[in-house]
């Protein structure tokens, strides 16, 4: 058992010197580290550490991805102070009170509905639900409601 002493690198330089008494620290070319992502199915990270031991990667480290650029998200923004930018709008325009068009001006599904539509499929488990003792009154008031949708 080696104790103390020399010991040579398994990379061609142990430190790099400064400007052209530089060396490669890395290995060289074709050295490039094994990358693979955490997580994922069972045996996918040993798969892709396989898959890229079996092909010859390049020089280059790549992979690594700086920050994206800064986006101003106050650009578009209008003061409290600032004169409205729609005068011919009202302030509720898009409520479904006051002038103005509601939510149904943006032609959306009503979502509720539609998901009650698909709970209709459910109701004999649900109303086998609703029939135990301690049953809640949400639970019975649910099935009644979906039996009178069917």
């Amino acid at each position: 058992m080696p104790s103390g002493g020399y010991r040579q690198p398994s990379s061609p330089a142990p430190v790099s010197g400064p400007g052209a008494l530089s060396k490669r620290t890395d290995g060289g070319p074709g050295k490039q580290p094994v990358r693979a992502p955490s997580g994922g199915a069972y045996g996918e990270r040993q798969e892709l550490e396989q898959l890229q031991q079996g092909a010859a990667l390049s020089a280059t480290p790549g992979g690594d991805v700086g920050a994206p650029e800064p986006v101003d998200v106050t650009a578009d923004l209008v003061g409290f102070g600032e004169p409205t930018q729609m005068p011919g709008e009202p302030v509720t325009a898009g409520a479904d009170l006051g002038s103005g068009p509601g939510l149904e001006a943006l032609g959306l599904p009503n979502q509720p509905d539609e998901d009650m539509k698909k709970l209709v499929a459910y109701l004999p488990v649900l109303e086998h639900m609703a029939n135990q003792p301690g049953a809640s009154k949400a639970a019975r008031n649910l099935v009644r409601q979906l039996k009178g949708m069917a």
